[in-house]
């Protein structure tokens, strides 16, 4: 039975869009990744380094007097734009749950599935090598999955994969999304602030409050999404986690359903007909009022979260995304990939990446089917799950980000981060030379 049934309805049609224009975003935003991942490592190895570090160590400070935070620019990097990121990743998880692969309890159990043994998996294999260590700190580090390096070899691959087995990584890598952010608030949160909490908390709830109250401008979430995240930030917890809290308070719902938006729009194209064959300088208002209402008509009819997700999905993958790459793939592999290869940490996490991911999916993907508990995606063989479970291994901007709050500055950051890229690139070539070989692209004729 296929889990992932193909909706035609208006509904789906307008929540499905988004998903298609965010797969494209990030296969085509991945190779933007690549290269800033690239620039990186070169920046970063070659005899202008000192460069490379000091600049990401540059102190910038924004607000006036003791309402200022001063950090420096891999801190804003990553506490402030990557907190516009987690909001798109909570849309897409709003999403997702509302109409998408999560919407029911069958559909949501295979990525659900995948997700899950794609964390235990890793988490083990990295615990059984660092247990009694400090270093155990990093467990959650080879859990996470980059959508966009995981789209973008799938992309590569073209007509030789079903569509249905993107959607299914892109569902399992949602769900590897949402079990990052509870573990970053949960584990790797330290010198709670419960003033600035509660200040958190009075934000949330007026967000809250708004959406139930209908209002629909971007502005006013947007204001108050920037107190919360201040909010947040001050708490001690990861300020990230304002970034999906502040998604899951935006209006997911249309003001106006699809027969009385082809209405009121039919309405004002007569009135813009009247007005042209009218002519004269008389004709001027009513077709700017007519060219209004469709614009109001536009906006009531398209949901804020959708209109958010459009308006920011293309500036997380081509510009957010490679900043984050450009200020914390320098790794110094002239120290790093060695004691990677030898290190606790370093092996943990490649081996988490490359066998815990395998593994972890698969079997999991396999219990959940064998037990009727739901299905395969239609079209889907296990050769392929076997390839995208390995694809899935591709860590890289995710891992980084929990590598960076699990080490800190400390000595075993580096050592994460060549794990990280060693393991990730392994698990990705071979992931792509299993999926090529398990299907041969479809002929058209």
């Amino acid at each position: 039975m296929n889990t992932f049934p193909v909706e035609t309805s208006p509904r789906i049609k307008r929540f499905a869009q988004p998903f298609q224009e965010f797969t494209r975003a990030e296969a085509s935003g991945g190779i933007v990744l690549l290269a800033c991942t690239a620039i990186a490592l070169l920046w970063a190895n070659s005899p202008w380094s000192e460069s490379y570090f000091s600049l990401w160590h540059t102190n910038i400070t924004l607000g006036v007097g003791s309402f200022a935070i001063s950090e420096s620019l891999l801190h804003w990097v990553n506490d402030g734009l990557m907190a516009i990121f987690f909001f798109v990743v909570g849309l897409e998880i709003k999403r997702e749950i509302l109409v998408g692969e999560l919407a029911t309890p069958r559909q949501a159990a295979l990525p659900i599935a995948a997700a899950l043994g794609g964390m235990v998996g890793p988490a083990l294999i990295f615990f059984a090598l660092t247990a009694g260590t400090p270093d155990v700190s990093g467990w959650a580090i080879p859990m996470a999955t980059d959508i966009a390096f995981a789209l973008g070899i799938l992309a590569l691959l073209g007509d030789r994969v079903p569509t249905t087995l993107k959607v299914f990584l892109a569902a399992a890598a949602i769900v590897d999304d949402l079990a990052a952010v509870l573990i970053i608030a949960l584990f790797y949160t330290s010198g709670i602030s419960m003033t600035a909490l509660l200040v958190a908390g009075v934000f949330l709830a007026i967000l809250i409050g708004a959406n139930l109250l209908g209002i629909r401008r971007t502005s006013v979430y947007v204001l108050l999404g920037i107190g919360l995240w201040v909010a947040v930030f001050e708490s001690g917890i990861h300020a990230t986690i304002a970034g999906v809290l502040l998604a899951m308070t935006i209006p997911a719902r249309v003001r106006i359903d699809a027969d009385r938006f082809v209405g009121w729009v039919s309405d004002a194209l007569d009135e813009f007909k009247l007005a042209l064959a009218l002519g004269g300088p008389e004709s001027s208002p009513r077709k700017h009022a007519a060219v209004r209402s469709i614009e109001l008509a536009t906006v009531d009819a398209e949901p804020p979260l959708l209109r958010l997700e459009h308006a920011l999905v293309y500036w997380v993958a081509f510009l957010i995304m490679p900043i984050f790459a450009l200020a914390n793939a320098g790794v110094d592999l002239r120290s790093g990939l060695g004691a990677a290869l030898t290190s606790r940490v370093g092996l943990g996490i490649a081996l988490g990446l490359v066998l815990g991911k395998g593994i972890g999916i698969s079997l999991f993907t396999w219990i959940v089917t064998r037990f009727g508990i739901s299905a395969l995606p239609s079209g889907v063989t296990w050769l392929q799950i076997i390839g995208l479970s390995l694809i899935a291994g591709i860590g890289f901007t995710m891992s980084l980000f929990i590598a960076g709050l699990a080490f800190g500055e400390g000595p075993m950051l580096n050592v994460a981060k060549a794990g990280i890229l060693m393991g990730s690139l392994v698990a990705g070539t071979m992931g792509y030379m299993i999926l090529r070989a398990a299907t041969s692209p479809r002929v058209s004729i």
